[in-house]
Formats: C-alpha cells, sequence, structure tokens
C-alpha cells in the first residue's frame, strides 16, 4: 500500500510550489527531486498567485518568517484553496515567538491545510492556541514515548478531527492521523536529529505525496514519514567511521533516490491505531 504511493509520485512527478526557509531551502528541492516529485521556490507576493497557479500542491514552513513572505503565504495559500490543491502547512518554532505562533494559528484557521506537520510541542501549540517551545525543536517534555503513547495517539486523533486536516507529528515515534485512524510509525534513527532541516525535507516530500495521491492522503502522508525515516536508516548503514551529519544528509537523499517499492514495502514499521 504504502509502496503503491511512492509509485505514483514516481509516475505523476508532482510540482511543488514550496513557501519554506532559507535555512534549508537548497535540501528541500533536492530531498523533491529525490523521492520523484518536481520543486519551484517562490515566496514573492507578485509571483506567488502565479506559481501556485501551475503547481499540484502547495508546502507552506513558516521556518523564517518576515512581512513580505506572510503575505505570499496567504496569497498563495488562498489560490492553491480556490483551485482546491493540497496544502501542508509546517509550523516551524510555533510557540517560539508570538509572531510564529500567531502567524501558524491564522494560516491553520484561514486555509483549512490538507496536512499540518510538525513536531510535538508545535502540534501542541497549534491544538492549544498558545505555548512555549525552545526553538524549532521538540521540548524533552514532549516527547511521543512508548509510556505516553496512548495519550498522544488519542491526542493527534482528536486535534485531526478538530482541525479537519491530517495531522503527522515527527519525533522519535512518528503519528500521522486523519481523526480516525492513526499510524503508528518506528523508522528512523536518533541521529537524524543533528541535521538541520530533516523536518522541512519531509514537508516538501510529503506535499508531493499527498499531491500524487488524492484519493488516499492519510496513507500517502504515511508513506512519505516511512520514506524519510527508512532512508535515514539506510543512510547510516552506509556511513564510515570519520563521516558526520554533513555526509549523513548526503547519504539519506541519496537512500530516497534508490528507494523503490519493494524497499519500502519491507523496511517500513508502522502499524494502524
Amino acid at each position: 500500500m504504502l509502496g503503491e504511493c511512492l509509485k505514483n509520485v514516481r509516475k505523476q512527478v508532482p510540482l511543488v510550489h514550496n513557501i519554506t526557509n532559507y535555512v534549508t531551502v537548497n535540501d528541500v528541492a533536492n530531498v523533491l527531486l529525490a523521492c520523484g516529485g518536481s520543486p519551484i521556490m517562490s515566496d514573492e507576493p507578485k509571483d506567488v498567485e502565479d506559481i501556485t497557479t501551475i503547481c499540484g500542491g502547495l508546502n507552506i514552513n513558516i521556518g523564517t518568517l518576515n512581512e513580505r513572505s506572510i503575505e505570499g503565504m496567504f496569497l498563495a495559500g488562498r489560490r492553491a484553496k480556490e483551485l482546491g490543491h493540497p496544502i501542508l502547512l509546517d509550523p516551524v518554532g510555533a510557540g517560539a515567538s508570538k509572531l510564529r505562533t500567531e502567524t501558524a494559528l491564522k494560516l491553520m484557521k484561514e486555509l483549512h491545510p490538507t496536512v499540518i506537520r510538525g513536531n510535538i510541542s508545535e502540534i501542541k501549540t497549534l491544538a492549544s492556541g498558545s505555548g512555549t517551545t525552545k526553538g524549532v525543536d521538540a521540548d524533552v517534555a514532549d516527547a511521543v514515548t512508548e509510556e505516553n503513547l496512548e495519550s498522544a495517539v488519542d491526542f493527534v486523533k482528536t486535534f485531526a478531527k478538530k482541525s479537519g486536516s491530517i495531522v503527522a507529528i515527527t519525533g522519535a515515534i512518528d503519528l500521522v492521523s486523519d481523526g480516525e485512524t492513526c499510524f503508528v510509525i518506528r523508522n528512523g534513527r536518533a541521529e537524524m536529529g543533528k541535521i538541520t532541516g530533516t523536518g522541512c525535507q519531509l514537508s516538501g516530500m510529503m506535499t508531493a505525496y499527498i499531491t500524487a495521491n488524492p484519493d488516499k492522503r492519510l496513507e500517502a502522508a504515511a508513506a512519505a514519514v516511512c520514506v524519510m525515516g527508512l532512508a535515514g536508516e539506510i543512510g547510516w548503514s552506509h556511513m564510515q567511521e570519520w563521516e558526520g551529519n554533513s555526509t549523513y544528509r548526503n547519504r539519506i537523499i541519496d537512500a530516497i533516490y534508490q528507494m523503490d517499492e519493494a524497499i519500502l514495502d519491507e523496511g517500513a514499521k508502522y502499524e494502524r491505531r
């Protein structure tokens, strides 16, 4: 099932409009190319509506906000909504500042994104309408663990149902829910947290997956999470003792490029709840 989602991305080559942060923009573009999609980047308000119109999906990432990019996000989001294109919201650092929190909440309420993807701290901020995080990383106290898994699954289902969006919480254990079903995913490596932007890369790739699989977007979102985590495992298995996080980033992208249906279906570690 997940392998079929991967196959559809490579077959359709969805064009994804990314309004993403300048820390990771190059890696987001490369991951989209590696997974079989096609990236285009623009946050200029005079440009974004035209770009969104020719694309199949829109990825909005609030990691490096400014007034111009915020205006572009709303213009592109409204256009995507008019066209019925899937929208992914990545609320990077929501809870860390008033601007990030208020922008993420307004985007969520106005655009009704198809998918909201973030760490547990960011998602809790959106669910509560306020919050605090230490930055773009999840607070340790908010980590999803085997001990609190049941309550975390209940939380993500409740928020997905309330928001009307598929909600993907990524971390040591990943949760993806549409309010009824929750995928619990255990792919990945802790070392992926030492690479800047693996979450941003996942958001770009996930947008390609939900664009290419309109009839099974929950499964497509889960497939993208499994692909990223599995690529982290495969990439790590090829690391040499003198190599570090820069090489690891490239190995993850290479693993995504080389991944096929069989590798994904065999290596994906998930359960439905």
